[in-house]
């Protein structure tokens, strides 16, 4: 067996084993929640909704791991998708709540009576059908990566000046989002969800089953993205990343290869958005801020770029630090996040995960596989 052969078995196993632990994590955590509150064992509502915002956050760093650890596309706008599939979910949880809100609208949200709304917009109609709000969670997102896609990459618009782009893309979405008359509740967003599916989100049976609901939705994630990673498709994207050139000469789409990795894992993060949203309870336009981007890159970085789990891992790690940090010394968080980002590029270029990478002379030297120049050709 070759060394890739070695290392494409290794990661395979690396990533059925997070999805496993994850999955397993979300059950364990959500039958604690359901123990007695005087059990010692008893798991707080806190706390199942922590877990859940974690692997949702991680669902955004898989997303970003697959488009810049294997494509080569350093994103910094991939909270534009997981914000709007979090809308879409909120759309139709604001539905939900029908004449029960403060206004006592049945139509209407809050906000919208609030403004002096006479009627729903027209992109409001249908989401108080579950089926509808989850096709527009994942084609509302593909519909805006594939034309922002399309443009550029077909335009070859790489590098740091993609980045840019990309950081510009969520702010014009978050820009747009705090005016009220877009119809998203402004500043305030939209909050006060009662039921989803006709269930109180605030039981303690809901919070569990949407907890395992997360787990299983990363973990299926995860396996899909191996899948893509470990095909032929996944071979091309590695080509593109490292020899984009050579790839186009040899017959190649890299603009197509690109556009639909990069649909593909805006769809992932919308799917991450719409899951945060019932685990927290609210979605305003602060999660299109480009910091939030910015964080997902750490979050890839500090666990290991290329690597999927490493994705996983790092998104878990960095927020649970984060917790930790904001109630500790909640002044210096901002601070501990860059030293933890300049600390990883400086000692841990591979992230936690290249820790175990291993050393023997026989196995390739990077996590994600490189091009090889053909025979007798210089690279």
């Amino acid at each position: 067996m070759n060394a890739f052969s070695c290392q494409s078995a290794r990661s395979f196993k690396s990533v059925v084993w997070t999805a496993g632990l994850v999955l397993l994590a979300a059950i364990v955590l959500a039958v604690a929640s359901l123990l007695p509150e005087s059990s010692p064992l008893h798991a707080s509502a806190f706390v199942v909704s922590l877990a859940g915002k974690y692997l949702a956050y991680a669902m955004l760093a898989l997303s970003v791991d697959l488009v810049w650890g294997f494509a080569g596309i350093l994103t910094l706008g991939h909270a534009a998708f997981f914000g709007l599939g979090g809308y879409a979910m909120g759309m139709y949880l604001m539905r939900e709540i029908g004449a029960r809100g403060a206004y006592g609208d049945a139509n209407l949200p809050d906000f919208m009576v609030f403004l002096s709304w006479k009627s729903l917009p027209w992109y409001w109609c249908g989401t108080d059908h579950f089926a509808w709000a989850m096709m527009l969670v994942l084609v509302v997102p593909a519909l805006l990566a594939g034309v922002f896609g399309w443009l550029a990459f077909r335009s070859r618009v790489s590098g740091v000046y993609l980045s840019i782009i990309t950081q510009a893309l969520t702010y014009a979405l978050m820009l747009a989002f705090f005016q009220n008359g877009f119809g998203f509740g402004g500043n305030n967003g939209l909050t006060d969800f009662k039921d989803i599916l006709g269930a109180d989100l605030h039981a303690p049976a809901t919070r569990a089953a949407l907890l395992v609901a997360t787990g299983v939705a990363l973990a299926a994630s995860l396996l899909a993205a191996r899948f893509i990673v470990g095909s032929r498709f996944g071979n091309l994207l590695v080509a593109v990343r490292d020899a984009e050139n050579r790839t186009r000469f040899l017959g190649y789409r890299p603009d197509q290869v690109k556009l639909l990795v990069w649909v593909f894992s805006a769809m992932l993060a919308a799917v991450g958005g719409a899951l945060y949203v019932t685990q927290v309870g609210i979605i305003n336009p602060g999660e299109f801020a480009p910091a939030n981007s910015i964080e997902s890159v750490i979050w890839v970085a500090v666990g290991g770029r290329g690597t999927l789990s490493g994705a996983v891992l790092g998104a878990i790690l960095v927020n649970f630090g984060k917790t930790l940090f904001t109630a500790w010394l909640p002044e210096f968080w901002l601070y501990g996040l860059g030293l933890l980002f300049i600390g990883t590029t400086l000692f841990l270029p591979n992230g936690i995960m290249g820790l175990w990478r291993p050393s023997k002379k026989n196995d390739p030297e990077e996590i994600t596989p490189e091009v090889s120049a053909p025979e007798g050709e210089h690279p």
